[in-house]
């Protein structure tokens, strides 16, 4: 049975924004390694279309990058959409039945499968679907943006912590 995941960058004050703070090379080559091992991810429409970025090589990108688009674009991924008419390589839309879907992959795939959105997360957590969350603290305070918890925080218990790169903290939960 496989587990699932929630896992950001997140700000201290609790704020979610590719855009505002980057991986230092030591987090990146953690994420890599990160995805090559994954079952799969669960993506919400506006986190998938973020990392749609990674379906086109780009000539700037460096050995890493190259690295981290071929872990993404091998693994399957699932797509939560109402919007959406069609997704791209290797991505199957789910539009009906979330619930039932995610059970199904929960039961059927073996390793972690990756829950990426913050919205979407909030709604698998309501329906008790998530196993694991992941924070990654980065020093920074953003004052504002989309939050890691969409909704209220459901009850954890901290499992562990560990120190990745030069300043970022992760901290790995469960529910309680």
């Amino acid at each position: 049975m496989a587990k699932l995941v929630f896992g950001l960058n997140q700000s201290l004050d609790g704020y979610v924004d590719h855009l505002a703070f980057a991986p230092d090379p030591s987090l990146f080559r953690h994420f890599i390694e990160q995805v090559r091992d994954l079952a799969g991810s669960v993506y919400g429409r506006r986190m998938y279309e973020v990392m749609r970025y990674w379906d086109e090589d780009s000539p700037e990108w460096g050995a890493e990058e190259r690295d981290f688009a071929a872990a993404w674009r091998s693994q399957p991924k699932w797509v939560v959409s109402h919007s959406l008419k069609s997704v791209g390589p290797n991505a199957t839309l789910v539009a009906d039945d979330i619930e039932a879907v995610i059970r199904g992959l929960k039961a059927e795939l073996t390793g972690e499968i990756e829950v990426a959105g913050p919205e979407l997360a909030g709604s698998l957590t309501d329906l008790g679907l998530i196993d694991e969350y992941r924070l990654y603290l980065h020093p920074v305070v953003l004052g504002h943006g989309k939050p890691f918890f969409a909704g209220p925080r459901p009850p954890l218990r901290l499992v562990a912590s560990d120190l990745i790169g030069e300043g970022v903290i992760r901290l790995t939960y469960v529910p309680a």
